[in-house]
């Protein structure tokens, strides 16, 4: 796995609300859109060839499967926040205060005793 690039795309996408909102919308689309043309640029005059998404990434990403991602090593704060950004207000409406945020818990539960992932890059 490529953690470095994994979580620029998950630091990137949850502090642009353009990117969010495209990302919620259309993964897919977005996630091929970004490991082409944005995720390669290093500032405004260089960009990258090093760096891309395994098919197993990338189909995390695509899915919004924030346990694989997790699994894989993506950081855990960034992978939280991203995902908080697109499914907290529908499980918020629906369950109340923190309710994505529970149910990302639950969805981590099997983790629980164990050693987390490293999020070394």
């Amino acid at each position: 796995m490529s953690k470095y690039y994994v979580n620029k795309f998950l630091f990137q996408v949850d502090r642009n609300p353009d990117f969010l909102k495209r990302y919620a919308e259309d993964p897919k689309n977005f996630v091929a859109t970004w490991e082409q043309s944005i995720g390669p640029r290093l500032n405004e005059v260089e960009h990258s060839t090093v760096h891309g998404f395994t098919d197993a990434e990338r189909k995390a990403l695509v899915e919004h499967d924030f346990v694989a991602l997790f699994e894989m090593g993506a950081h855990f704060f960034l992978n939280l926040t991203l995902f908080i950004g697109i499914y907290d207000e529908p499980y918020m409406k629906e369950n109340g205060p923190l309710a994505f945020q529970r149910h990302f818990a639950q969805r981590l539960q099997h983790w629980n005793g164990r050693d987390y992932p490293t999020v070394e890059t």
